[in-house]
């Protein structure tokens, strides 16, 4: 991990930051954040900007991808954002089933406003804490997001499109090294 670099979080860490999220007064609301975190490798500032409509079509059904646009995300780059983990669909359908409608039609909302992209990360922070997780930050969710998928097997290539970035050298400072994964990697041989 470079200098000032989130840490890539372990699955146990996972697991016990989406408890202390699931524990919270807001815990739907704190777990669909994780989700587009870690789920969806998504920004607190893009997380942030979401409104109802990116997610929802017309007729209260979830979509299965929407479309981030350059003015949502960083670097003026827009793109496709596939809403097809399970898991991410049942804790958002949750959230939206508790969440009171009214005229603010952000996605995510701190009491009765939209996150900012400084609140969302505040929050992001205390949820680490409260897991005690050491070295956790807002970006944990996306470097631990773009780890993930390569140590499925999925090509940096496709992994640079989910994450949105124009090249595969920013991909692969994202992505941790895992000295267990290297050790069974050796192993194997």
């Amino acid at each position: 991990m470079r200098e000032g670099q989130a840490k890539v979080l372990f699955e146990d860490e996972i697991k016990r930051v989406y408890a202390v999220a699931a524990s919270r007064r807001h815990g739907n609301r704190d777990v669909a954040i994780l989700d587009f975190s870690f789920r969806l490798g998504l920004r607190v500032k893009e997380i942030s900007a979401l409104i109802i409509d990116d997610v929802v079509e017309a007729n209260g059904v979830l979509r299965d991808s929407f479309f981030l646009t350059g003015g949502q995300s960083k670097g003026d780059r827009g793109r496709t954002i596939y809403l097809s983990n399970k898991k991410l669909r049942k804790n958002l359908e949750s959230y939206l089933d508790e969440r009171e409608d009214d005229l603010n039609r952000h996605l995510f909302k701190s009491q009765k406003t939209a996150f900012s992209p400084n609140t969302m990360q505040m929050l992001l922070k205390r949820l680490y804490d409260d897991a005690g997780i050491k070295g956790a930050k807002s970006h944990s969710g996306r470097r631990t997001f773009a780890t993930r998928l390569i140590e499925a097997g999925y090509d940096i290539k496709s992994v640079s499109v989910l994450m949105g970035h124009s090249s595969i050298q920013t991909t692969a400072r994202y992505i941790s090294e895992n000295p267990i994964r290297l050790g069974e990697m050796v192993a194997a041989l």
